[in-house]
C-alpha cells in the first residue's frame, strides 16, 4: 500500500499531502466512508462544523482502532462563530463531536470580509494553539490581502490556506505569495467538479500516456506542485482510485500542459472569497 508524503508546516509539524474530504457527506454516512478511506490508506481527514458530520468522523476514528498519533484531523470554524470568544466556544463544540482532546489543524472556514471579524478570530486560533488544544492553525478561502493583514496584526503566519484549486483555477498568484510567506497551499474541489474538467482532452491524452485515469492525473498534478489535496468521494472504488494518484508520475511537459488549462476567474466553481458573505 502506498503512503502519502508529508509536507512540513512553518511551525515544524507535518501534514499528509493527500487527504480525504467529507464535504456533502451526511453524518450517518461519514462513519462508513471515512472507515473505507482509512482502509484504503488515508490518514488525513478534512471536515468542518458546517458539514454536519464531525460526530460521524469521530465515530470512524474511534471504530478504526488506529492510534490517534497516526491520524491527522482538520476541522473548520463556521462563519456564524467568528469573533474571539465565540471561536473559543465553537472549537470546544467541534472537539466534543470529534471525540478528541487535541486537534491537528483548525481553520477559519471563510474570510467573510463584510463581517470584519477575521482578525479577532485569528487571535483566538493563536490562543488555542498556545493552550495546546490545536497543534497547527490556518485559514481557508483567504486572499493575499487578508493573509497579510492577519500576519501584520498578530505576527503569526498561518500554516496553510485551503482554497478552491484545480487546473481550471490554478491560483498561481496566490500560491506565489504563500510560498514567500512559508504558507502551504491546500486544494479544495481539486477535481473541478461541475466544470467538465475530467473530460478535458489534454487530461485524457496524459492519462492514456501514463496508464492512469484523468482524476488520478489531476491529483498527481496537485501533488507534483507541492499542494495538499483533499479529494472527496463516497464511492469506494473512487476512494481507492484517488489514492492511486500517489503512484502516477508526471513529466515536466505534462505539468506545463495542465498548467496551461487555467481559466482564471472563469474557471471558478465556488464563491469568490473576496466577496463571499455566508450566514
Amino acid at each position: 500500500m502506498s503512503t502519502s508524503p508529508n509536507l512540513t508546516f512553518n511551525d515544524g509539524r507535518t501534514i499528509p499531502q493527500l487527504g480525504y474530504g467529507v464535504w456533502q457527506v451526511d453524518d450517518a454516512t461519514a462513519e462508513d466512508v471515512v472507515g473505507r478511506a482509512f482502509k484504503a490508506g488515508y490518514r488525513h481527514i478534512d471536515t468542518a462544523k458546517i458539514y454536519g458530520n464531525e460526530a460521524g468522523v469521530g465515530r470512524a476514528i474511534e471504530a478504526s482502532g488506529l492510534n490517534p498519533d497516526e491520524l491527522f484531523i482538520t476541522t473548520k470554524l463556521w462563519n456564524a462563530d467568528q469573533g474571539y470568544e465565540s471561536t473559543l466556544k465553537a472549537f470546544e463544540g467541534s472537539m466534543q463531536r470529534l471525540g478528541l482532546e487535541t486537534l491537528d489543524l483548525y481553520l477559519i472556514h471563510w474570510l467573510q470580509p463584510k463581517q470584519g471579524k477575521y482578525v479577532d478570530t485569528w487571535k483566538a486560533l493563536v490562543e488555542l494553539q498556545k493552550r495546546g488544544r490545536v497543534r497547527s492553525i490556518g485559514v481557508s478561502n483567504f486572499t493575499v490581502e487578508a493573509l497579510q493583514e492577519i500576519i501584520d496584526e498578530t505576527g503569526v503566519v498561518p500554516a496553510i490556506n485551503q482554497v478552491e484549486t484545480h487546473p481550471y483555477l490554478n491560483q498561481a498568484e496566490l500560491r506565489a505569495f504563500e510560498a514567500e510567506k512559508g504558507i502551504l497551499h491546500e486544494s479544495w474541489s481539486p477535481l473541478g467538479s461541475g466544470k467538465g474538467l475530467l473530460e478535458d482532452p489534454v487530461l485524457a491524452d496524459i492519462a492514456e500516456k501514463r496508464g492512469a485515469t484523468p482524476a488520478q492525473v489531476v491529483l498527481a498534478w496537485h501533488l507534483a506542485l507541492g499542494l495538499v489535496v483533499i479529494p472527496k468521494s463516497v464511492t469506494e472504488s473512487r476512494i481507492i482510485e484517488n489514492w492511486g494518484a500517489l503512484d502516477v508520475s508526471l513529466t515536466e511537459e505534462d505539468i506545463e500542459a495542465i498548467n496551461g488549462l487555467d481559466k482564471g476567474e472563469a474557471g471558478r466553481i465556488g464563491a469568490n472569497p473576496a466577496t463571499a458573505d455566508f450566514a
